[in-house]
């Protein structure tokens, strides 16, 4: 069966629940929340606009950061809702609560055209645990379900997986159903060199992702805490680093695997280390990695080092086809931070035959 699109819904005066993923980079000065990368939030915009000019009550929802299943100030969506007002012109209603009596009256006097903004779905424990009783009390707030968020449809979550199940209809926004048609498109004849890009923080998450590609890539990078498994596979010190100490089997199976289908698999040679995951922390650029010299007791990666992102840039220079997924730095380091976001925009600007990076994150 086919997949719908928010184009096959009649929308009009419906509660529409929207999925996006407004996880942005985001910086405090002055006490007050600025966003420092809004490619995420312009991303939603082409399916909010639809949906406000087809007269749907949207009713917006979205993770940002990890809060751990609690409330915290910090990771409010406050600010973002403010954000995303002065991009649309149109006020953006923020309820403080993600489910109960506080979003349900809200809803119940939106007009057509209007927008809310839930506050962060992970505030509530049962978002990440794909709790079937937050997902019906999410739904109970709309008739129709659109997921938007591309960068986190992967994830058996409450607010993207559980939800279909309990509303009239669900269907896809308009960035993912462009992400799906480009990434399908590209995998299916990728111009040569194909280079695959590939960070988050789990292995375990992109196992399907990275034996899939293995098929088709001639070279893959890794970034991101889950180089650290890596790293650990291959007996590199990794001090104080963020691993999935029982995925370490799983990344040697990788790199045998990688190595038996010949496609180049890189991980970091080097990297940023810091003593402690805050803004404003020590950092410094290790020397090359080696069981000998790895990441200082104590101390954390937080980003690919200078020799790592010369030799990645080598491979991106030469790949014809790019496709990238995940962050690779911690939102925390703006600095490094606002490097991705320029390597980023150098690659789109590249001229490249096919960039998939429409899923670089």
């Amino acid at each position: 069966m086919a997949k719908l699109s928010v184009r096959d819904l009649d929308v009009r005066g419906r509660r529409v629940l929207v999925r996006v993923d407004f996880n942005v980079p985001t910086e405090t000065r002055g006490g007050k929340v600025r966003v420092t990368d809004d490619t995420r939030i312009r991303e939603s915009l082409a399916t909010i606009n639809y949906l406000r000019e087809h007269g749907a009550k949207t009713i917006l929802m979205s993770h940002f950061g990890r809060p751990k299943g609690k409330p915290a100030e910090k990771y409010s969506l406050r600010p973002i809702g403010e954000y995303l007002h002065s991009l649309i012109h149109q006020p953006v209603i923020f309820s403080h609560d993600t489910i109960g009596d506080v979003p349900r009256k809200i809803v119940e006097h939106m007009e057509n055209g209007d927008v809310a903004l839930l506050e962060n779905v992970r505030f509530q424990p049962g978002e990440e645990t794909n709790d079937p009783s937050f997902a019906q009390a999410l739904a109970e707030l709309g008739d129709l379900y659109v997921n938007d968020a591309f960068g986190a449809a992967h994830r058996a979550h409450a607010s993207t997986a559980g939800m279909p199940k309990f509303v009239q209809k669900s269907a896809m926004g308009l960035l993912m159903e462009k992400e799906l048609k480009h990434l399908r498109d590209g995998l299916e004849n990728p111009a040569r060199p194909f280079v695959v890009i590939l960070g988050g923080a789990k292995v375990s998450d992109k196992i399907g992702v990275l034996k899939a590609l293995m098929d088709k890539a001639n070279t893959i990078l890794i970034g991101g805490a889950m180089a650290n498994t890596f790293l650990k596979a291959q007996g590199i010190p990794i001090g104080a680093s963020r691993v999935e100490s029982d995925k370490v089997d799983l990344a040697r199976e990788l790199l045998d695997l990688a190595k038996h289908r010949e496609v180049k698999f890189l991980v970091p040679i080097d990297v940023v280390e810091a003593d402690e995951i805050r803004a404003g922390a020590d950092m410094r650029n290790t020397s090359r990695l080696s069981p000998q010299h790895g990441i200082s007791d104590g101390w954390q990666a937080v980003d690919i080092g200078a020799a790592t992102v010369a030799l990645y840039q080598e491979e991106i220079a030469r790949a014809e086809t790019i496709c990238g997924m995940a962050p690779w730095v911690s939102l925390k380091f703006q600095n490094l931070a606002k490097a991705r976001s320029q390597s980023r925009k150098r690659w789109r600007n590249r001229g490249l035959r096919r960039l998939l990076a429409a899923v670089i994150r």
